[in-house]
């Protein structure tokens, strides 16, 4: 596991994926092995939303593409290409055409292989500063490249009553568990609050929403979003891409957890 630390956050990190931060001793992200889900954070990308009703087939300009839920690239491993003392920066890169295996076939998925039909180079970068964690996710791809970003971090929950707060509303445990394996959408949002035993302040740029899903009252998912899928039927997803502008496009999320 990489360490990153200061006088009191103490994040920890495998293989590109955050497995750990701390507060002191208080643990703010789902643990695996925990009820709920075996990770603690992944991207959704190129796609957000499941695509098993359209046939794993997504409509883009530029021949093939079969993806499962969430796209492929949490299929693929992340390289460290960049390491200091309260940084590191991981990448994945992406030649198009190249077919990567699904790992949930044929369990959950009878889409044995994926492929997209664009170059990519994803970049995910940590950075402990004194009082927050940022993360930057950076999109190096063909110009003109349809796609859409989630990052999806897990939460662990410590109270049997806690709550998201935004400017417009407060949303409490149960009206997310009553959504069931469908994400409650939170539109037009770039920061919130989740109050806990102890709050995390949550803030994004170049998303512009949230969804919130969990099925367990121990653990809850907080992800920054640039397309909410579940507004539509599945053939139409590709109506919620962005397209790459310029060599790189960046996105950012801050968590800031409260300080006593």
């Amino acid at each position: 596991m990489l360490i990153l630390k200061n006088d009191r956050i103490n994040i920890g990190i495998e293989k590109g994926e955050l497995v750990s931060f701390k507060l002191d001793e208080y643990q703010y992200i789902h643990q695996k092995g925990a009820p709920g889900w075996k990770h603690s954070d992944t991207e959704m990308f190129p796609i957000i939303g499941p695509t098993d009703e359209a046939g794993y087939r997504v409509h883009v300009p530029r021949g093939n593409a079969i993806l499962d839920q969430h796209g492929h690239l949490r299929e693929m491993e992340y390289t460290l290409v960049e390491q200091s003392e309260n940084s590191a920066n991981y990448r994945k890169t992406y030649t198009k055409g190249t077919v990567i295996s699904n790992s949930k076939y044929p369990e959950k998925s009878s889409a044995q292989r994926l492929i997209w039909p664009f170059d990519f180079q994803f970049e995910k970068k940590f950075e402990l500063l004194e009082k927050e964690l940022r993360i930057q996710f950076t999109v190096a791809g063909e110009r003109d490249m349809p796609f859409m970003l989630g990052y999806h971090p897990a939460f662990k929950l410590h109270s049997t009553n806690p709550s998201i707060e935004t400017e417009e509303r407060t949303v409490g445990l149960q009206e997310i568990l009553d959504e069931g394996s469908r994400a409650l959408e939170l539109p037009d949002c770039n920061q919130l609050v989740l109050r806990d035993e102890r709050d995390l302040e949550i803030s994004t740029e170049g998303f512009g929403q949230f969804m919130l899903w969990t099925e367990v009252p121990n653990m809850l998912c907080i992800e920054p979003i640039t397309f909410y899928p579940y507004s539509g039927p599945q053939s139409d997803l590709h109506e919620g891409f962005i397209h790459q502008q310029g060599e790189e496009m960046s996105f950012t999320v801050i968590l800031k957890p409260q300080q006593t």
